[in-house]
């Protein structure tokens, strides 16, 4: 990771972000305020990119594993260039020297390195990223965000030949796929696809069932009650030969589709599915901006990870819950605001560079965050006391932190199950994703 190979993440439509979160210095530098047209560069179709990510606590390396040509790009063809600047990592792809998308994600991999256990060992996981299916040959660059600066250094890159006779472009199941909501074209909404884990083939009924519940919980909330007209949502039948999910600290076992478990990273209400590239094949049939695995257990428990997917359990009590939260990191990018919960990571952020997620701040950049919202008769720090249970503050506390991390309300959705819904900063940072995928 060489200073030379360091830059900040691209950015346009900058008048946009800036209002809602003001002005970064770094991304406005790196600002793309040329129109791409879609049609010029891409093709209908969505190109899958299976990666591998390989290393430990102190290093990384990426692979290419293969290449798959899918039907049907369902995201936006206006925002091509992520303006956002979010996540541990941001892919670019250039046509000629020119850039033509950009988007920024996260991964398992990156997470892991976090944990103890990273630090003794090595380890690979699989990852898969998509965009518009190219017409001609394009550069495809990959960054990781540095520690130690919060900027992004070149990791990886490659060129793509379209007319590549070894792109696989076979389908890779048979799976049905229902539409639960349907509410325009794809480019212009977010289409939300649910997948069924550990249903077996008699229990798809129940999905349907569990999918319906969880859309309904979906827009019982603001901002997304209000954004309801924006949204596409699909069902894939990926029918499991068992029902249920590993939880191998109970040395439970069952053969399912997306082969997910709990007791990720020795966390028992982690609930994953490492093999990404398994879950993206079984989406690959689909319209899919944002993935949620249903996993068909009662055991508490999830995950979510920004651009990658979300997961939860079906038939927990606080299941829903659990949805809207984990949701909220996988499509919107936001932060986890809690700090009195045990988790396996270790230094997850640096209090010396400002977080990238829109809902937390270390007060390194904090202009670019909520600031303007604060009242100026709001104490800051903003006192953790009933007083200020509906006032946008200054709170200490989030990102698995009780200090040196701020979070902008007393309760939220991103904090506990039991808020009324989302602070109004986290509902501006989801608003704001939601217009990236449908204005």
């Amino acid at each position: 990771m060489t200073k030379s190979n360091i830059i900040s993440a691209p950015l346009s439509f900058l008048v946009s972000i800036t209002l809602l979160f003001g002005t970064n210095p770094q991304i406005q530098a790196q600002a793309r305020k040329d129109v791409i047209h879609y049609d010029e560069y891409f093709t209908e179709g969505r190109l899958r990119l299976d990666m591998i990510f390989a290393g430990n606590k102190d290093y990384q390396k990426l692979y290419l594993k293969g290449l798959k040509k899918e039907p049907v790009w369902s995201g936006s063809k206006t925002h091509l260039v992520d303006y956002f600047g979010y996540g541990e990592y941001f892919f670019e792809v250039y046509s000629h020297s020119r850039l033509i998308f950009s988007k920024g994600f996260n991964t398992l991999f990156q997470e892991w390195r976090t944990t103890a256990e990273s630090s003794r060992v090595e380890k690979a996981m699989t990852n898969s990223i998509w965009m518009p299916f190219p017409k001609d040959s394009v550069e495809v660059v990959f960054y990781e965000r540095v520690f130690s600066t919060g900027k992004f250094s070149k990791i990886f890159s490659a060129v793509i030949d379209p007319s590549d006779k070894l792109i696989e472009c076979g389908k890779e199941n048979s799976y049905p796929v229902s539409s639960i909501l349907h509410s325009g074209d794809l480019d212009k909404k977010v289409d939300l696809v649910f997948v069924a884990e550990g249903y077996t083939a008699q229990q798809m009924d129940k999905y349907h069932k569990d999918c319906l519940k969880f859309t309904e919980y979906l827009f019982s909330m603001e901002p997304y009650n209000s954004r309801k007209g924006d949204f596409n949502i699909w069902a894939v039948e990926s029918a499991s030969e068992e029902s249920g999910t590993d939880i191998p600290n109970m040395d439970v076992w069952k053969n399912t589709v997306g082969n997910s478990n709990f007791f990720t990273f020795y966390s028992d209400r982690y609930l994953t599915a490492p093999d990404h590239t398994l879950i993206a094949t079984l989406v690959s049939e689909a319209p899919a901006d944002a993935i949620f695995v249903i996993v068909n257990d009662t055991k508490y428990g999830g995950g979510g990870i920004y651009n990658f997917y979300a997961l939860g359990s079906s038939d927990h009590k606080y299941s829903r819950e659990v949805f809207i939260h984990e949701f909220g990191h996988s499509f919107a990018g936001l932060g986890d605001e809690y700090y009195d919960s045990s988790t396996s990571y270790e230094n997850f952020y640096n209090l010396k560079v400002e977080p990238w997620e829109p809902n937390i701040t270390t007060l390194i950049d904090f202009g670019a965050k909520w600031k303007g919202m604060i009242l100026q008769s709001t104490p800051r720090p903003t006192p953790n006391t009933p007083e200020y249970l509906d006032t946008v503050g200054l709170f200490e506390g989030g990102g698995y932190m009780t200090k040196g991390i701020y979070r902008p309300y007393l309760d939220c959705r991103m904090k506990t199950n039991t808020a009324k819904g989302f602070c109004p900063v986290c509902q501006k940072a989801i608003n704001a994703m939601i217009d990236y995928y449908c204005r």
